[in-house]
């Protein structure tokens, strides 16, 4: 579809949240239905095993409206699947609970809600982003992408450090609340720690607080006006009702080698014959550019597109294209050393969204430094996006281990390209690594190779499934554990391993969303019971590490040790 005539089906079906559901590409909205009577206590991966393992029913995704909510929606990826469901959960109980199940009604688009909801008194409607004054869009990208853009840096510690303080406030209270046996153990620290059930030192911050991400997710969209491509950030969310792309120009915690690409193929997508996707109907092409830089001077690309319909042929020719112009084109100046290609494509009833990597130019990995060591990265590893408060952050964790010992195995739960392990290595016995994703793992194996640290090893899979048979590989008597998992936090069943693992003395948790991590510390430090085996485990010290200048997040390692408590196992 061409620019022109994507364009004249913008405004299609803006009066109709539900026109998404005729469209041929898969939503689970389609079928879904609503089961109600759920017991008071449970949890959603308990029930979705139950429904997937247990019942035989094949569910797309559960949706509670809210924590602890008595009914739930769950998604089908067709109407049997749907019906078969229905009549197999109505009347069924559960935890001596009776369930009902019946159809429920599709959600509507929430970006058609809101445009709705905005319309004038004079019945037309009215773009939430469309009367944006231009002069404006460049505070409202900053604002979306770096709230605190205006704040001074020191205050900007300073408001974290309070955060983080009423945050290990609440966990304090929520652990004691669940645990009372834990009282009489804290009651000096409580007293010592102002209040709080652990030490809290003062934020650490690196002196890099301009241009420190090292990767970056960009949106090609449109302005506010609809009427030129941008590269950037959306300047609020598709729910919110807007999706006006702001320039990048003049973001402070963006690298300038970045913006340099951004502008740069933001020029070859305005020349080429293909629009932008279009959120709102799904039509359009260019979807994202991803970015990567290292000190090392390397920068990797990984330009997204959805195929549409287009042509195995045509698909060729674009890439050769974009492989040209960065090679020999304008695109030159951007020295690009690693180049991608990822078709972004819809999910379909039968399978998954199509997700695929075609490596255009250049390297198949950039590599970065951190201390001494140098790491490999592929597209899909995760590496901590502030290199420089990489350093500070895993330095604070080695000095809170205080290892240096050779009697200690090192569990380096959720460990990417084995960064935090292998920065370990040389204060423990041996390292053993578990990640998810395989490219990590192969990355993690290498960059030991490349380093000659000898006494790392590194395994696939979830943590919750291979961290029990992890453990058992480990030769030395005692474990420390450290444990770096996405923002939702810990798997349930991870957590669970790790609490039973008798001769696990200490973990390190470092989370990007200190909030979310609160579960997993109410539930290391429950009482013993047939599920929570083991001692305690509960937090000791925290340091806050600014990561992400200028936005409101903030990393957070927190050291817990187990304890003893008479009578308690």
């Amino acid at each position: 579809m061409s620019k022109e005539s994507n364009e004249n089906n913008l405004e299609v079906n803006l009066q109709n949240p539900y026109a998404y559901l005729d469209r041929t590409n898969f939503t689970s909205e389609k079928f879904k239905i609503e089961i109600r009577g759920l017991p008071k206590y449970y949890g959603i991966k308990e029930f979705k095993k139950f429904l997937n393992e247990k019942l035989n029913l094949d569910l797309c995704k559960i949706k509670p409206p809210k924590r602890g909510s008595g009914w739930v929606f769950v998604c089908f990826r067709n109407e049997a699947a749907r019906e078969n469901a229905i009549s197999t959960i109505d009347g069924l109980s559960w935890k001596n609970s009776k369930l009902t199940a019946r159809k429920a009604k599709a959600a509507p688009d929430p970006y058609i809600k809101r445009k709705m909801e905005a319309k004038g008194e004079n019945g037309q409607t009215t773009r939430v982003d469309e009367n944006i004054e231009l002069v404006s869009i460049t505070d409202q990208v900053k604002s979306s992408t770096t709230p605190l853009w205006n704040i001074p840096y020191e205050k900007q510690l300073e408001m974290k450090q309070n955060e983080i303080k009423s945050i290990l406030q609440r966990a304090g209270d929520k652990i004691l609340k669940e645990n009372n046996a834990l009282k009489t153990f804290l009651e000096d620290k409580l007293t010592f720690n102002d209040g709080l059930i652990c030490e809290l030192r003062p934020i650490l911050s690196s002196n890099i607080t301009q241009g420190y991400r090292n990767k970056c997710e960009f949106t090609i969209g449109k302005n506010a006006t609809h009427d030129k491509i941008v590269i950037g950030f959306r300047l609020s969310s598709y729910a919110a009702g807007s999706t006006t792309v702001g320039p990048v120009d003049d973001l402070c915690h963006i690298p300038d080698n970045m913006k340099i690409a951004v502008k740069i193929f933001q020029r070859f997508v305005r020349d080429s014959q293909l629009d932008v996707y279009n959120p709102v109907d799904h039509s359009g092409y260019w979807r994202q550019l991803v970015a990567r830089s290292t000190r090392l001077g390397h920068l990797m690309l990984i330009v997204g597109f959805n195929p549409q319909n287009l042509s195995i042929e045509a698909l060729d020719e674009l890439k050769l294209k974009i492989r040209e112009f960065f090679e020999n084109g304008p695109g030159k100046e951007v020295q690009v050393t690693s180049l991608y290609f990822e078709l972004m494509g819809h999910k379909s009833a039968n399978q998954e969204s199509t997700q695929l990597l075609h490596h255009l130019s250049g390297s198949t990995y950039i590599e970065e430094t951190l201390f001494d060591l140098r790491f490999r990265i592929s597209p899909q590893a995760f590496f901590q996006i502030n290199t420089a408060g990489a350093e500070i952050l895993y330095q604070a964790a080695i000095d809170l281990a205080q290892c240096g010992r050779e009697n200690i195995s090192l569990l380096d739960v959720c460990c990417g390209t084995g960064t935090i392990g292998l920065c370990f290595a040389k204060h423990c016995g041996e390292v053993l690594g578990l990640e998810m994703i395989g490219d990590a793992v192969k990355d993690a194996k290498e960059n030991a190779r490349i380093n000659n640290i000898n006494n790392c090893e590194f395994f696939t899979g979830k943590a919750e499934n291979i961290m029990k048979a992890v453990i058992h590989r480990a030769t030395k008597p005692d474990i420390i554990a450290v444990v770096d998992p996405p923002r939702a936090g810990l798997h349930q069943q991870a957590v669970l391993a790790l609490r039973k693992t008798k001769n696990l003395k200490k973990i390190l948790y470092i989370s990007c969303d200190p909030k979310a991590a609160v579960k997993n510390l109410i539930d290391l430090a429950r009482p013993t019971s047939k599920q929570y085996i083991g001692q305690p485990i509960v937090p000791v010290t925290a340091i806050p590490v600014d990561m992400f200048p200028y936005t409101n997040h903030c990393e957070l390692i927190i050291l817990l040790e187990r304890v003893n408590l008479p009578n308690n196992e």
